[in-house]
């Protein structure tokens, strides 16, 4: 299992907002009841590495179909054979960490 973190930038759209494309990004995964986790600078995804990269090969597409000219797609693939990763785990191992922290 990783974890996929991914940061869609729409160029030539006209606009310096990109709030509506990205919020059809949003309405895609949520269509495609893909977990996710978004935040201000990006969305991060756990699955399948193979499954991942054809999410972001799709995830990159969706500007274009609003008519954006360009698209600049960053992708940040962390993939460990280890261990099976869920979304939010890290956050919940430094929250705890931060806990012992304090006990201490």
């Amino acid at each position: 299992m990783a974890l996929m973190e991914i940061t869609v930038i729409p160029l030539g759209t006209g606009s310096i907002s990109v709030g509506d494309y990205i919020a059809d990004i949003k309405q895609y995964l949520c269509d495609e009841n893909v977990a996710h986790s978004m935040h201000d600078m990006g969305t991060v995804i756990a699955g399948a590495t193979e499954e991942l990269l054809q999410l972001a090969r799709e995830i990159h597409l969706i500007p274009f179909t609003k008519g954006a000219e360009r698209v600049i797609t960053n992708i940040t693939l962390d993939e460990r054979l280890d261990l099976d990763r869920k979304l939010g785990e890290k956050q919940q191992s430094i929250n705890r960490r931060l806990r012992e922290r304090k006990v201490s």
